[in-house]
């Protein structure tokens, strides 16, 4: 089965983002930094290979041209309160809170913030649960797509 390996789009700061989010996790780190030499007036496009919590992840420094939407975001799946906390901390310094790290009917713990790269994270107490999967990257539909994910569902 081909597995599915997000790819994050930023400005110029891939690189940068890639060593913050390795630092973030266990079993984490860059894998390739490469460049892409692209004709005026785009310029040079750095492309970051990288494995978060054991998973596949991708990056590209390749200019303004996409931004970053609360629409995608990435779960994390926490054990403890304490991780919970550090994580919220490190993702949410310099970055835009969306929910506030708090107790809800679903998690004792969760709270919802873009990073100062950008990029949306839902950090989420777990408690008992056997986390599978660390990392989920999850989507948002709204507005006339809300409610219609199912169709979709036999092609992932």
């Amino acid at each position: 089965m081909n597995k599915i390996v997000p790819h994050f789009w930023f400005d110029t700061q891939a690189t940068e983002a890639a060593e913050f989010y390795t630092s973030l996790f266990d079993n984490s780190k860059i894998t390739n930094i490469s460049q892409i030499q692209n004709p005026p007036p785009y310029g040079t496009a750095d492309i970051v290979s990288m494995t978060l919590a054991g998973q596949d992840f991708m990056a590209i420094a390749a200019g303004p041209y996409f931004r970053f939407n609360p629409s995608i975001s990435i779960r994390i799946d926490c054990a403890s309160m304490k991780e919970v906390d550090f994580l919220w901390e490190k993702l949410s310094d310099g970055g835009t809170v969306l929910m506030p790290l708090d107790a809800y009917p679903f998690s004792k713990r969760y709270g919802w913030t873009e990073d100062r790269y950008g990029l949306s994270w839902q950090v989420m107490h777990v408690g008992e649960r056997e986390i599978e999967q660390k990392l989920t990257p999850t989507l948002m539909f709204t507005k006339k797509t809300m409610r219609q994910s199912r169709g979709g569902h036999p092609f992932l």
